[in-house]
Order: C-alpha cells, then sequence, then structure tokens
C-alpha cells in the first residue's frame, strides 16, 4: 500500500466489500493473491487509488454488483448501498428485474451448464432469485464447480449471522445457526454455539462486537457488526434463497 493515502472520497461500499472478501481471498477462493494489503485498506480506512484493482479481481462478486448498480441507476458498483445489497440485502435487490438477472446468468454460466442443470440455474431468475451472495452460493457456484458441493463448503460460504455471547483474544465465542439439511431439504439448523475469528494479525474489522451484539460471519470470520435492520435483511434473504434452492434438490 501506498505511503501517500489519500482520505478516502466515498469508500464505505469498498471497506465494507473487503469486511466479507477478506477472508475467501486469504483462502485463495477469490481475488487475487493480495490478503496483506486488504487487511491493511480495511484496518486503516485510508486507501490510495490502489484499491480498486484489487477488488476489481474478485470476479465472482463484481458482476452481481454491476448488475445491482446498473438496475438501479447507481454508476459505481461499489455504492455502499449496493455493496451492502449483495452481502447482506437491502432493497436494492427488489429492484433488479427478471430479465436482467437471467441474462447475468446466461451470459456467465450458459456455456458452463449442460441440460438440466442449466434449466435448473437459468430458471432461478423467472423464479424469484436475487443477486444476493447467498443466492450465488446455494444455487450457482455449487454447480458451477467454483467450489466443491459440500453442505459444510455452502455453510462456511454463505454469510450468516451470529450473537456473540463473549470475547476471546483474536476470537468470538458466538451463537449461530449453521446451514444444514432437515429431511433432505436445505434449512437453518438450531444455533450453535461456536468460535469465529475476530482478528489476524491482531487487526479485525469488528473490534468494537460486545456480547449482545450480532456481526456477519464468512468462511469463520468477522465481517462487521450488523445494526437490527441488516440483521433482518441478511435473515430474510437467506431464508428465501433456501427455499428457492429447495425447489431443485
Amino acid at each position: 500500500m501506498s505511503d501517500l493515502l489519500t482520505p478516502a472520497r466515498s469508500l464505505a461500499g469498498e471497506l465494507r466489500f473487503i469486511r466479507y472478501g477478506f477472508m475467501p481471498n486469504r483462502l485463495q477462493y477469490c481475488g487475487g493473491d493480495d490478503n496483506t494489503l486488504l487487511l491493511d485498506y480495511g484496518t486503516t480506512q485510508v486507501v490510495d487509488a490502489g484499491l480498486p484493482p484489487l477488488l476489481h479481481k474478485f470476479t465472482g462478486a463484481l458482476p452481481y454488483l454491476q448488475l445491482i448498480a446498473r438496475a438501479n441507476g447507481l454508476p459505481d458498483p461499489f455504492d455502499s448501498r449496493v455493496v451492502e445489497a449483495y452481502w447482506i440485502g437491502n432493497e436494492l435487490l427488489e429492484q433488479v428485474e427478471v430479465r436482467q438477472l437471467y441474462d447475468a446468468l446466461a451470459a456467465r454460466f450458459g456455456k458452463q451448464l449442460q441440460g438440466r442443470t442449466r434449466e435448473w440455474v437459468l430458471g432461478k431468475a423467472p423464479a424469484g432469485a436475487h443477486p444476493h451472495h447467498n443466492f450465488h452460493v446455494l444455487d450457482v457456484h455449487s454447480r458451477v464447480g467454483e467450489v466443491a458441493n459440500k453442505l459444510e463448503t455452502m455453510d462456511k460460504c454463505c454469510v450468516t449471522a451470529a450473537k456473540v455471547v463473549a470475547v476471546e483474544g483474536v476470537e468470538l465465542v458466538v451463537d449461530r445457526q449453521p446451514i444444514t439439511l432437515i429431511e433432505g431439504k436445505l434449512a437453518l439448523g438450531p444455533a450453535q454455539r461456536t468460535r469465529v475469528v475476530r482478528q489476524v494479525e491482531a487487526r479485525g474489522f469488528a473490534d468494537a462486537a460486545v456480547p449482545g451484539d450480532w456481526v456477519a460471519v464468512h468462511w469463520g470470520w468477522v465481517c462487521e457488526v450488523l445494526t437490527p435492520q441488516q440483521q433482518t435483511h441478511l435473515a430474510h434473504y437467506t431464508r428465501y434463497h433456501l427455499a428457492l434452492a429447495n425447489q431443485t434438490i
């Protein structure tokens, strides 16, 4: 990261994206080999012109951000409202038309999919899907071979909410509902007490979290503290897309 840092013009969206993209990047699932830089940017919250090229390497998420932005007449795919819509969920998702999502899915994945699998994925748009991260996990990348289609992987990759029970060193003890199978269908299971990582190299994005707070968890990493409205939106869009995924299980 450059020594000559400039104050953010309106970088809340880019910084929020880092919170969610950091851990899968660290695990080498998406983006470039940039996790140290991303941690620097995300924790200092002061960035330079080197950040946008790093974020544009997230080729799995970027087309969804561009779609949400375009459907809402917003010029910047990293607008904070757009980033929140993709990772957490908000009203911007409702403005993406069925045809827009269908065409976007067909352009990206149509040639990779064959037969019934292609029909299932593209058919999610008219069935009511939204360009939300958990839709992508549950109904798209499990079928296009980006990550092995295992329940444990889906659970880790979905963004879920967790209630903080205790702060213990670099970890939080939380109560979290995992993605599981109940009678052969995907569902949020009963809350389980577990540990999630809040800091790497003594730095994190949710250092202010205290018992009683709700946090967003992605790949076992604490992304940020959620407001009550964000918690409600995340729960809604997660359950919604679980039900949609169950239509083709």
